[in-house]
């Protein structure tokens, strides 16, 4: 519990076995949490077992995809606060403090993981990957006027419940692009938000996405696609899940 609100972390995860209870035990440890579920996305064999060794709940998403998996995870979820993040090691659970302390001033805080102090020794976090979440974030803030935004590739976040209520019908995304559409749609309904500097830790395991440069590259197009078409919906396409002109 955190000042009288439970709250929920969701680990989405099909390649993350060998970090899994690991991972799980780091964010329980900040004494904070109430659930942690794990929605295993056709994982590789032995994850369900790693899980069972935890206090974790596991949950089983058949749809493949980093987005149908979060989809799942925060309909299940019982939390006030609900917190996104990944079991791969690379985010600490002592981060979450550092979430919960923002989100007594907004109600959705977005992690970056750009900040050079943060980035810790061994980190997928090179030239390419950082200048590149960087730039899109830069886009995003120019297109739509918002807060400081340095990384929309970033998994670690947070939402509040009334802020999940007030989006989850309009989730359209189920694979690896959900974040910044999950951005986008907090951006283009007014809801105020923050991003903070979280730790960013050397991945257990090889990623699926960001370890391939071409994969990696590819997921970059489309954010950056993504990014240009919310805009374009957001001014000219009313009934659009991106068009909430201001009042």
């Amino acid at each position: 519990m955190y000042n009288g609100e439970k709250v929920s972390v969701i680990f989405p995860t099909y390649n993350e076995k060998d970090s899994m209870k690991e991972s799980i035990e780091d964010f329980f440890s900040s004494g904070i949490i109430d659930e942690i579920i794990v929605v295993n996305n056709n994982a590789v064999s032995g994850t369900s077992e790693e899980i069972a060794k935890t206090k974790a709940i596991e949950l089983i998403e058949k749809k493949q995809g980093y987005g149908h998996a979060l989809i799942s995870g925060m309909a299940a979820a019982k939390g006030d606060i609900i917190i996104l993040s990944e079991p791969d090691g690379t985010f600490c659970g002592k981060d979450v403090k550092k979430l919960l302390a923002y989100s007594e001033d907004k109600d959705v805080v977005f992690g970056t993981r750009t900040s050079s102090a943060f980035i810790l020794e061994g980190a997928n976090m090179g030239l390419f990957l950082k200048w590149g979440n960087y730039a899109v974030g830069k886009l995003v803030e120019f297109l739509f006027n918002t807060t400081i935004l340095t990384d929309v590739g970033c998994t670690m976040r947070l939402l509040r419940r009334r802020v999940y209520e007030e989006i989850k019908n309009d989730f359209r995304v189920g694979g690896s692009h959900f974040g910044p559409h999950l951005m986008l749609l907090v951006i283009t309904r007014g809801i105020p938000f923050v991003e903070i500097p979280v730790n960013y830790r050397k991945r257990i395991g090889e990623s699926m996405v960001t370890g391939s440069f071409l994969k990696a590259f590819r997921l970059g197009i489309i954010m950056i696609i993504l990014v240009l078409y919310a805009r374009f919906m957001s001014i000219f396409c009313p009934g659009s899940i991106y068009y909430h002109p201001k009042k």
